[in-house]
């Protein structure tokens, strides 16, 4: 028998406005706050989930737009379904997914090879692994050197304490997260204003018979130069000689690892050098796949001490591990090796002889404008760290603010100590970034230092007094946390 109408159920007026029109901004869901902080009691339909998310991302800065990252943005449609068809594969499920980890296996080796790793008849099991980006795989090389020098010393019947790292201190923020990390002592060799990356024979100064490695960046965070690791090699070798030390290097080669072999072939940075036992490199910059995926390599199995590695059996056969992340989607190392056998090592050349191109170019007009004095090296990563050459009522952190207002993201920043009163901005070269968008760069930034020539001196700092309250509401959430002096130099 139906229900009188006064015991009927309510007929939900929102569930017919929602059925009168399939438009998602037709729906109740747009006419109330998104949820925030608290997960809502009921559902919402996927398309308008959807929607509510893509409306408030669109307020994100344009990645292509985004000279501040190293990081690429963008890949060919079929390696996005490639990466797509493999983003619910657990990668560490060796044994469910053994393809997925010959690929690695395969990608580990062309790397090696492409560093010089030693080999035997041509071939060779390289030693290595992919992580979610470099920050994992310095930790992964900081543990191996300071487990090696741990062993060196409990056989010599010395003290295993106290051990410390050398590195410039234009070294990026992971170095020091894996020091505090891990209790090793950061001794930072200091660059200076004629020289802003680490000087090999300055650091023999800080090395001693604790120190577990010397860290090499090719590639500065800062301006994209390349430290002179033979040099570095030679500096130590004769120390560990003089000494009886067995200090190693490991090379940084984040951003530089997948550009000097193809632009530079004949610098010798890597595996050829007898002291180099590790490198490290960002597949997400200049491997050309979207973050986040890095790697690890070592120059033989015994670099890599056996207590580091952990067996597992849980998923279905004895396996090894080492890595600090556990699970991490596949897709990523799919498609690295997509990016390998697709590109080749003439695809990378040609992908970087432009990028270098381009570089050339934006660097000659920053030198012909008279504006600006150029920090960045030409044999580097393809970047122009530049500041302002004269004095203004500005500054370069008023210039990347105002550059915002184009859409472009210029960041400015300070050099380390002993160089920290040198300002400059810097624009990444990557694949994205081609000869049109450079000149528009170029245009956009000089109508913005005519704008800033017409202002006074007082509604500059006014600008920037507004701009840091601005931030400082931002992020007053964040209020709690006491305030601590940390590295800067993140941005990657």
């Amino acid at each position: 028998m139906p229900l009188h109408p006064i015991h009927k159920k309510p007929s939900s007026n929102h569930e017919e406005q929602d059925s009168l029109c399939g438009s998602v901004f037709a729906s109740r869901y747009m006419s109330k706050p998104i949820p925030v902080y608290r997960m809502p009691e009921e559902a919402m339909p996927p398309d308008v989930a959807y929607q509510l998310i893509h409306e408030e991302l669109a307020l994100d800065g344009n990645p292509q737009l985004n000279l501040a990252s190293f990081v690429t943005v963008w890949m060919e449609p079929q390696a996005n379904s490639l990466m797509n068809e493999n983003m619910g594969k657990n990668f560490i499920d060796l044994e469910e997914y053994p393809c997925t980890a010959e690929l690695q296996k395969r990608c580990v080796n062309m790397i090696a090879h492409l560093f010089h790793v030693p080999t035997e008849h041509g071939q060779s099991d390289a030693v290595g692994t992919a992580t979610v980006g470099s920050s994992e795989a310095i930790m992964l090389a900081g543990l191996a050197f300071k487990w090696r020098w741990k062993q060196a010393r409990k056989q010599a019947g010395l003290s295993t304490e106290k051990p410390n790292l050398v590195m410039g201190s234009n070294v990026q923020v992971c170095w020091e997260k894996f020091c505090r990390y891990f209790e090793v002592e950061a001794r930072y060799v200091p660059v200076s204003e004629n020289l802003l990356i680490m000087d090999p024979e300055k650091a023999m100064a800080y090395v001693d018979e604790n120190t577990i490695g010397v860290c090499s960046i090719l590639g500065s965070t800062y301006n994209g130069a390349f430290e002179d690791v033979k040099k570095l090699n030679d500096c130590l070798c004769k120390l560990n000689e003089e000494k009886g030390w067995n200090v190693p290097i490991h090379v940084d080669a984040a951003s530089g690892g997948f550009i000097a072999p193809f632009l530079y072939p004949d610098l010798v940075w890597d595996f050829r050098l007898p002291l180099v036992r590790s490198i490290n490199v960002s597949g997400h910059k200049y491997g050309l796949v979207y973050p986040g995926v890095g790697w690890v390599v070592w120059k033989s199995q015994e670099d890599l001490p056996q207590d580091l590695i952990f067996h597992v059996n849980y998923l279905g056969a004895d396996q090894a591990t080492f890595t600090l992340n556990f699970s991490k989607g596949a897709g990523q190392i799919v498609a690295q090796y997509y990016q390998f056998i697709r590109m080749g090592q003439n695809g990378y050349k040609a992908v970087l002889s432009n990028l270098q191109k381009i570089c050339d170019y934006l660097r000659k007009k920053v030198e012909e404008s008279g504006r600006f004095k150029i920090y960045s090296d030409n044999v580097s990563v393809p970047l122009v760290a530049f500041g302002l050459k004269e004095p203004q009522a500005y500054d370069e952190f008023d210039i990347s603010h105002r550059l915002k207002e184009y859409g472009w993201i210029v960041p400015a920043y300070n050099f380390p100590p002993n160089a920290e009163h040198i300002k400059v901005l810097r624009v990444v070269i990557r694949e994205t970034f081609s000869r049109d968008l450079c000149d528009m760069l170029w245009r956009d930034l000089m109508w913005t230092l005519e704008e800033l020539d017409r202002k006074t001196p007082d509604s500059i700092r006014h600008g920037r007094e507004l701009l840091m309250e601005r931030n400082r509401q931002k992020h007053k959430a964040f209020a709690h946390v006491k305030s601590q002096k940390h590295k800067t130099n993140g941005i990657c």
